[in-house]
């Protein structure tokens, strides 16, 4: 597919043969967020470890040592893994950036997200694939072009219109412009999730008034909150009301997805490694059944609006399409924080699986549990699942609800372990 030409307007369903060439990326910040990315139907998954990636501060850091274990966890389930290495690279961080990228690459994995020129030398050098980030901020083909000699695949400038990527993807396939695979190059872009109110990401707000550079991950998001504008002559002070006016809302595709295709999107990106397993697994599974509706001519208003309230659930500031669709201005968030319509409630953690009976038993450690709560389990190595409790047991006998400090089983959709925790999932 990659160097054919493509006609997206065929007879029957454009789609059939192009969703299975377009690939599902999904965030990983823990082992429970890669497991939960892995069960909910990704194609690939990104990550950073140590200090040189964006999500620094909030997300939970994988190390070195982890990278065969990553690697491994990926191959076994016959998905792509990419670690990104994107953050500006100061010379005192050289040594540390060849370090992870030469690990990288004895472990197995994919490929590198950069946007260094430094990082990028060194992974091609090194014989790993690149994928160039969207700090790079490509907005065009001709650094596309740029890039090819290097890159298998560019993640595009989240500023751009839908029409600009098609026009891109055009221009590639006319020209021909192929990465060092000998393939024509991919186009990626993000499809869901936090956007920066600066131009692909490159802000330095953070670092001016607490010296964190959002450039080197470990921005405080200090754009996400409310001001008071105060009048320099006068003193007068006036709060600016209904809209957090630096804090973008969410970006959400999910109800223009065939239009992505239709650009010519080969990779679509899920943002998230600094958020919950919950958000994971929601966000990864609803874009995955869109691409499956897209590829079954299943992909209908209803629909839509079923993944809409799913997507809901998790956090969320709040939804627009980004510029993907010709808007000039951005939306920003009426409120601090998740507007998510579901919060979690810690219940406690997993002690015992009892494989013939599918029954797991649970220490609770904090709030009450009762029979018809909907909970989730998280685990770095169980992953993630949700169900409706319908039974529960202390002491062998059936109960209604269990309290605080009270050991309890019930059936479980999967197995769990001792590191897996419980939590009852309620409206916010």
């Amino acid at each position: 597919m990659e160097n054919q030409q493509s006609d997206l307007k065929l007879p029957s369903n454009p789609f059939a043969n192009w969703v299975e060439t377009v690939e599902l990326l999904a965030p990983a910040g823990s082992f429970e967020s890669l497991q939960a990315a892995i069960q909910a139907g990704c194609d690939a998954v990104y990550f950073g470890v140590e200090q040189l990636n964006m999500r620094v501060r909030s997300s939970n850091l994988f190390r070195i040592e982890d990278l065969a274990q990553i690697a491994q966890v990926c191959k076994t389930h016959n998905i792509r893994s990419y670690i990104t290495v994107n953050t500006i690279v100061y010379d005192h961080d050289i040594r540390l950036m060849e370090s992870i990228i030469r690990a990288a690459k004895l472990a197995g994995i994919d490929a590198i997200i950069a946007s260094d020129l430094a990082a990028i030398q060194c992974a091609f050098q090194t014989g790993i694939p690149v994928h160039i980030s969207t700090q790079a901020n490509v907005c065009n083909v001709e650094t596309l072009s740029f890039f090819s000699p290097y890159a298998d695949a560019v993640v595009l400038a989240r500023e751009l219109t839908l029409s600009q990527v098609h026009s891109i993807y055009r221009e590639i396939e006319r020209k021909q412009i192929k990465g060092p695979s000998g393939n024509l190059m991919r186009l990626e872009i993000f499809a869901h999730g936090a956007l920066c109110m600066a131009i692909s990401g490159k802000c330095y707000l953070s670092l001016h008034s607490h010296y964190a550079s959002a450039n080197r991950g470990a921005c405080i998001q200090n754009c996400r909150r409310s001001y008071v504008v105060t009048d320099k002559e006068d003193g007068t002070e006036l709060e600016i009301d209904n809209e957090y006016i630096m804090s973008a809302k969410d970006l959400c595709t999910i109800h223009f997805l065939d239009k992505i295709l239709e650009a010519g999107v080969k990779i679509i990106k899920i943002e998230g490694r600094g958020r919950s397993v919950d958000y994971v697994y929601t966000v990864t599974s609803c874009y995955r059944e869109a691409l499956n509706a897209l590829r079954d001519n299943s992909y209908h208003e209803n629909r839509i609006a079923a993944w809409m309230k799913r997507l809901e659930s998790v956090y969320n500031r709040g939804f627009w399409e980004g510029y993907y669709l010709g808007r000039t201005m951005g939306e920003w968030s009426d409120q601090y924080g998740s507007k998510a319509t579901q919060r979690k409630v810690y219940i406690g953690r997993g002690v015992k699986y009892f494989d013939r009976l599918g029954v797991g038993e649970f220490v609770a450690e904090s709030h009450t549990l009762e029979t018809g709560n909907k909970v989730m389990i998280a685990g770095p190595t169980s992953g993630y699942a949700e169900w409706t409790i319908e039974q529960m047991m202390v002491d062998g006998k059936n109960v209604q609800a269990v309290k605080q400090g009270e050991v309890f089983t019930t059936p479980v959709p999967m197995k769990i372990r001792s590191s897996d925790k419980i939590y009852k999932l309620v409206s916010a």
